[in-house]
């Protein structure tokens, strides 16, 4: 476990800790063989006095990391070590944004995490211990220190105001990221420089020097209040779109000089606040947003922003709307909301007020995230503030010789898998070039980890 104290601009060693979770139950005054009954987060009834530990059997690499102030949003930066890699140790990197109890005590965050390992499974030989090893370096061949630890190294921006949301994206080769500031101001930062004192320790001096002073890029304060929702268009470089507790959305265009135009003109349609907001992964000018007023609305900005809404839902939850997420190769769009509801929406079902093609109730308490998987179009991630992560598969159906023991403990065929042992999960997001990793942060911290069932 790493710990990022506040004043640090760089960051310190990751550390392997020991973790409890919910994924199996250890009760060691009962050694008499039982029927033994899966446990269900929410759903089983456990003693106060069991022990609950997690099932390194479940799990192909789990690691955590900390950091001084929470970081309640973050983004995976995609980067050039190339898509779809599975060999171990496991390099990622990530943009987040802290949550400091002080305004001028926050910073947007780059992380690099290296050396990430496999769990040792049972019958497997321990790691080699190398304690006389120094080096920093990552080591990323068949003659890898087997003892080394993953390392974290961080590069700390400047913030001014707690990061309500922040999302990362490419422009014009160079790596930036938009920041929603719970002072109302949405700010657009160039990563590059950070990235650079990562991989470095000449950078990183040079960085450390500066102090993280990194101006942004562009600002945009007509908003006027604070917001949550914020998404990068994946088809039209540079193009964003920020929504406020105010239900006002604004849409900005890239410019030539590098700066942004950002329309004055308010898309209002929602009549509370708005909570999240994903463009189409296939068409240029379409975005759906969610709110606090329980609707999704898709619009289509080549309409003048007072007409440019197509098509509503409403009452798609029974209460808050707070996260949805768009398939990138089905005409698939995921809700979750206070309810602790998951609803999958076709929108090809959207003209006729139709209702979700599939809802889950697995989560006692709301839906922080939602995210579909990079590459198959039928499985996708939750997150809630119940602690728990959970997987869905849409493809699997209940199978019969399972249903007896499925009746037991009332869980849906479609659930592949439950994640513990964080506490009051935000965000959860699938790497988009490692197969199977997902990324999550916590007021506890972040967990990166791959399970056998995805």
């Amino acid at each position: 476990m790493a710990s990022i104290e506040e004043e640090e601009k760089m960051g310190s060693d990751v550390e392997f800790v020991d973790v409890e979770s919910d994924e199996a139950i250890a009760d060691d005054d009962d050694d008499d063989e039982e029927e033994v009954v899966p446990f269900v987060p929410g759903k089983s009834n456990v003693d106060e006095d069991t022990e609950m530990v997690q099932d390194d059997t479940a799990y192909v690499m789990y690691h955590q990391a900390q950091t001084g102030s929470p970081c309640l949003s973050f983004d995976i930066i995609k980067d050039q070590l190339g898509d779809n890699r599975s060999r171990f140790p496991l390099t990622t990197y990530i943009v987040a944004g802290t949550q400091a109890d002080r305004a001028h005590l926050n910073s947007v965050i780059v992380m690099r995490m290296s050396n990430l390992k496999k769990l040792k499974q049972p019958g497997e030989e321990a790691d080699k211990d190398d304690d006389d090893d120094d080096s920093d370096s990552l080591i990323d061949s068949d003659e890898e220190d087997e003892g080394e630890l993953p390392e974290l190294n961080t590069a700390m921006i400047s913030h001014l105001g707690g990061v309500n949301r922040i999302r990362g994206t490419k422009l014009h080769g160079k790596q930036i990221a938009a920041t929603w500031s719970d002072t109302g101001s949405v700010n657009v930062w160039n990563l590059e420089s950070a990235l650079e004192s990562v991989e470095s320790q000449e950078a990183a001096s040079k960085f450390s020097r500066d102090e993280g002073r990194v101006p942004p890029l562009f600002s945009f304060t007509g908003h006027q209040t604070e917001g949550f929702a914020l998404d990068w268009s994946p088809t039209v470089p540079g193009t964003l779109a920020s929504g406020d507790c105010k239900k006002n959305i604004h849409i900005w265009k890239m410019e030539e000089g590098g700066t942004w135009r950002v329309d004055q003109r308010p898309y209002v349609a929602h009549s509370e606040s708005i909570e999240d907001i994903q463009w189409s992964p296939n068409e240029k000018t379409v975005f759906a947003s969610c709110s606090v007023d329980k609707s999704i609305r898709v619009w289509d900005i080549r309409a003048a922003p007072s007409k440019a809404c197509m098509l509503t839902v409403e009452n798609t939850h029974e209460s808050d709307v707070n996260v949805i997420s768009w398939n990138k190769t089905e005409p698939f769009i995921i809700s979750g909301g206070d309810d602790g509801v998951i609803n999958v929406w076709d929108l090809r079902q959207f003209q006729q007020k139709s209702p979700p093609i599939a809802k889950f109730k697995q989560h006692t308490a709301p839906i922080t995230s939602v995210e579909w998987h990079p590459i198959d179009s039928t499985v996708f991630a939750c997150s809630g503030a119940d602690d728990q992560i959970t997987l869905w598969d849409l493809a699997l159906e209940r199978d019969p010789d399972a249903e007896a023991q499925d009746q037991q403990v009332d869980v849906p065929p479609q659930l592949l898998f439950i994640h513990q042992g964080q506490t009051d999960i935000k965000e959860c997001h699938w790497h988009p070039q490692i197969p199977g990793v997902i990324i999550s942060t916590a007021l506890s911290g972040f967990n990166i980890f791959k399970t056998i069932s995805v």
